[in-house]
C-alpha cells in the first residue's frame, strides 16, 4: 500500500507537470530530499526516479516554461566555477573508483542548484520551492520527533523512515537542518500565502517546529545542541521583547532537562571534555592530519580523500570518588576516517582553492541576505508601506538564520555538497535576482532627448500565478 501511495503521489506531480512545468521542480525537491525509492519495497526502487525527475523538471523549463523574468547571478557562476573543479580533482583523485561514486550525486545537486533560481521567477514560486523543501524535509522529522517522545531515541538508534546512514537520514545532518529551518518554517506560518496564516497553520508550525527540536533529543547529536544555541542568539536580533525572550527560553531549558534522557545528558557532557570521548578525538585528529596533508597536496586529493589516513588517538577519562581522581589513558589506531567537518572536508578533497570556493559562495550569501533585510525592513517601515512590502525582509533574515546554523553545524559534519543546503543557496539566488528585477526603476532611460513611457508595473501580489 506504501509502494502504491508513494508512486502515485510522484507520479501525480509529474503528470500535473505536464501543464504546469514548474510542478516537476518541486517534485525534485521531494524526490531529492525524501528519497521515496528508498522507502518503496518494488516500484520506485526499481525505477532511476531520481534522474527522470530531474530531467522532467529540466526539460519542462526548457521546452514549456516562461523565461523572459530568468536572470543567472554571479553566485550561480560560482557554483558553476565549483562544478568544474571538482569535475577536474574527480579526474586526479588519490582513490577514482570511490571519488566516481561521490561525483555521481554531487554534480547532480550542484547543477540543481544552478538551475533553481532561474525557474523562481515570482513570489509564489519562491513559496512553492520553500514550502516543499520544508514539509518534505518535515515529514522526515515528524517521524523522527514522534519516536523520540515514544523511546526517548539514542545516539545511531533513532530510525526514520528506513535505516539508512545517508542524507537527511544520518542523525548528526538531519538535526542541523532541522533546527536551520526553524526561521524558515516561521516565516511560511507568518507571511505564507499557500497556506494563509490561520489558527491551524499555526499550531502546525507549532507542532513541526516542536519536532526539530526533539531532533537533536532522539539522535543524541552534540551538533544539533550547539545549533540550538546559535539559534537562540541569533533570534534576538528580531525579537521585539528580549528579556522576556530570554527569561522564556531560561525557564524552558530548565524545565526540559528532566525530562531529558540519562543517555542524553552524559552525551552532552563529552561537549566540556572532549579527550574522554573517542569520537571526539577522532575529529581533530583527522583535522590535523588534513592540515599536514594539503602541505604536499594543496590542490587536495579529490572526493574521499580521507581514506589515506592513519590516525594514533590518544583518549583520557578521569573518575573521581571522593577526594581520589583515577584518570584512564587508552591509545587507539584508526585509519581511513572521514573528514567529520565541512570546512577539512572541501580543504581536505578539494585543496585551498576549493575552500576559497566555497567560503566565498557561503560568505557571498550572507551578504546578500544582509543587504536585502535592511534594504527592505526600511521600507516595511516606511510611512506608506504596505502588506507588498512586509515579507522580504523576514525571508531573507530567514534564510540568512538557516545559513549561519548551517555553517556552526557544518564544521562538525560533512556536508558541504549536502542536496537541501545547495538548495537553501539556489534559493537566496532566486530571491535575490528576484527582488532586484522588481527592484528596477520605473521609468526607462532616455534615449535620444526623448523619455520612453514607465514601464509595466511589476507584479508584487500576495500570490501572483505561477
Amino acid at each position: 500500500m506504501l509502494d502504491l501511495f508513494l508512486f502515485g503521489f510522484v507520479a501525480g506531480l509529474l503528470a500535473l507537470a505536464m501543464r504546469r512545468p514548474f510542478i516537476a521542480v518541486l517534485a525534485y525537491l521531494y524526490v531529492d530530499i525524501v528519497a521515496p525509492q528508498k522507502i518503496s519495497y518494488f516500484l520506485l526502487a526499481s525505477l532511476p526516479i531520481s534522474l527522470i525527475v530531474f530531467v522532467a523538471a529540466f526539460g519542462g523549463w526548457l521546452m514549456a516554461d516562461d523565461k523572459r523574468d530568468a536572470r543567472f547571478t554571479w553566485r550561480q557562476g560560482l557554483l558553476v566555477v565549483l562544478l568544474l573543479y571538482c569535475g577536474a580533482t574527480t579526474l586526479t583523485a588519490d582513490f577514482p573508483v570511490e571519488a566516481a561514486a561521490k561525483w555521481a550525486w554531487v554534480w547532480k545537486a550542484l547543477l540543481f542548484a544552478i538551475f533553481l533560481p532561474l525557474t523562481l521567477r515570482t513570489r509564489l514560486r519562491l513559496e512553492g520551492a520553500l514550502l516543499f523543501m520544508v514539509l518534505s524535509a518535515g515529514s522526515i522529522i515528524i517521524t523522527g520527533g514522534i519516536k523520540t517522545l515514544a523511546t526517548g531515541g539514542g545516539y545511531g538508534a533513532l530510525h526514520f523512515f528506513v535505516s539508512d546512514n545517508t542524507g537527511l537520514y544520518e542523525g548528526s545532518i538531519i538535526s542541523c537542518v532541522a533546527v536551520a529551518i526553524i526561521p524558515l518554517i516561521a516565516w511560511l506560518a507568518r507571511f505564507g500565502t499557500v497556506f494563509a496564516p490561520s489558527r491551524a497553520v499555526r499550531l502546525f508550525a507549532g507542532a513541526l517546529i516542536f519536532s526539530c527540536l526533539l531532533i537533536p533529543v532522539g539522535t543524541q547529536a552534540r551538533t544539533g545542541l550547539l545549533c540550538i544555541a546559535l539559534l537562540g542568539i541569533l533570534t534576538l536580533r528580531t525579537v521585539r521583547h528580549r528579556m522576556l525572550y530570554l527569561g522564556a527560553a531560561g525557564a524552558l531549558a530548565v524545565i526540559a532537562v528532566p525530562f531529558l534522557p540519562d543517555s542524553f545528558t552524559k552525551r552532552m557532557d563529552t561537549i566540556e571534555n572532549h579527550e574522554a570521548d573517542q569520537s571526539a578525538s577522532t575529529r581533530l585528529a583527522v583535522w590535523g592530519w588534513t592540515l599536514d596533508y594539503v602541505k604536499d597536496h594543496p590542490l587536495g586529493g579529490g572526493f574521499d580523500a580521507y581514506r589515506s589516513n592513519k590516525l594514533v588517538i590518544k583518549t583520557q577519562d578521569a573518575e573521581t570518588e571522593g577526594n581520589t581522581t583515577s584518570i584512564d589513558s587508552a591509545t587507539i589506531t584508526d585509519q581511513g576516517r572521514a573528514f567529520h567537518s565541512s570546512y577539512f572536508e572541501m580543504l581536505g578533497e578539494q585543496g585551498w582553492p576549493g575552500l576559497f570556493l566555497w567560503l566565498l559562495l557561503q560568505v557571498s550569501g550572507l551578504w546578500q541576505m544582509e543587504r536585502l533585510r535592511s534594504r527592505w525592513r526600511k521600507r516595511a517601515a516606511g510611512p506608506d508601506a504596505g502588506p507588498q512590502v512586509q515579507w522580504q525582509a523576514p525571508l531573507a533574515n530567514a534564510l540568512q538564520q538557516a545559513q549561519v546554523v548551517y555553517l556552526l553545524g557544518s564544521a562538525f559534519v560533512g556536508i558541504a555538497f549536502q542536496p537541501f543546503i545547495l538548495m537553501l543557496i539556489g534559493l537566496q539566488c532566486g530571491l535575490w535576482s528576484y527582488l532586484r528585477r522588481t527592484d528596477a526603476p520605473t521609468a526607462r532611460p532616455v534615449r535620444r532627448g526623448v523619455t520612453v513611457g514607465p514601464r509595466p508595473p511589476q507584479a508584487t501580489a500576495a500570490a501572483p500565478p505561477a
